[in-house]
């Protein structure tokens, strides 16, 4: 496995306080793949060391990612992490050597309500109302990944008040301002509607036995960004909600992991 160095890196001064991401480069005499990660927590808690098993992994495997630290609800409600993640994205592409890789090498990873707000950003990445445009390059990432993510913020919605999921009603309450922004902002509908703007190549990876987000919910989104005209994959695994960074050690975790791996390195063999 490669060396990896870690780095805290502030990309927007534009709020008090200021925005940090935390880097994991592997040990390398060129430019390397790299992932922006958009960590989970129901858009209203957690921060850029909620996936660092992630990360620490695919540093050791040769894919750097640079985990972004964004502005939480209830105290900023949508779209406010978006534009935070929409500005972070644009800035790893504007300074893509400085980190070590390049602008067209720059991918997305998005777990939970992260994944969420990264294919939001992915499938209108220039929107006006998410685009923070300041940061020198486009938002555009090469590649998407999404960990059991949260794809139609609206049916999850209806799930929690169905199954009386009350953190998970309380979490929506606190960005979303009501249910026409859930219908709005929602990566599912967005491509039935076919106001999609982007559509790079993108995997999900989700357990069948996931609490917080219908499992089928994967395979609605694939079918839709597949109709569109996207090159998607699911890969499901018997197992729970954020079971990779829950329990790194099982089977289906590695399993996981070496699909990332292996589908950001492809997509760097791609564009070489």
């Amino acid at each position: 496995m490669t060396a990896v160095t870690v780095q805290d890196v502030v990309f927007t001064t534009s709020h008090d306080p200021a925005l940090a991401g935390r880097l994991y480069r592997p040990a390398a005499s060129g430019p390397v793949p790299l992932l922006v990660d958009i960590h989970g927590g129901a858009w209203n808690k957690g921060d850029r060391l909620n996936n660092q098993v992630m990360h620490q992994y695919l540093a050791e495997h040769g894919i750097a990612t640079f985990a972004l630290d964004f502005r939480l609800a209830p105290a900023t409600q949508y779209p406010g992490a978006v534009r935070d993640v929409n500005q972070g994205i644009r800035w790893v592409k504007a300074h893509a050597e400085e980190l070590g890789t390049r602008a067209d090498w720059v991918g997305g990873l998005g777990t939970s309500s992260g994944g969420h707000l990264l294919m939001l950003n992915t499938l209108l990445p220039d929107h006006p109302d998410h685009a923070m445009p300041d940061a020198g390059a486009d938002a555009r990432v090469n590649y998407a990944v999404v960990c059991w993510g949260i794809l139609d913020p609206l049916a999850r919605y209806r799930m929690a008040q169905a199954r009386n999921l009350t953190q998970l009603i309380s979490a929506h309450h606190d960005f979303w301002p009501d249910e026409a922004a859930m219908t709005r902002a929602n990566p599912q509908l967005i491509l039935e509607r076919g106001e999609h703007a982007h559509l790079p190549p993108a995997i999900i990876i989700q357990g069948i036995g996931d609490q917080n987000v219908d499992h089928a919910r994967a395979d609605l989104f694939a079918d839709a960004y597949r109709k569109a005209g996207g090159d998607v994959a699911v890969h499901k695994f018997d197992d729970v909600h954020m079971f990779v960074t829950s329990t790194p050690d099982t089977d289906n975790s590695r399993q996981a992991l070496e699909r990332i791996r292996d589908f950001v390195l492809a997509q760097t063999v791609a564009v070489r």
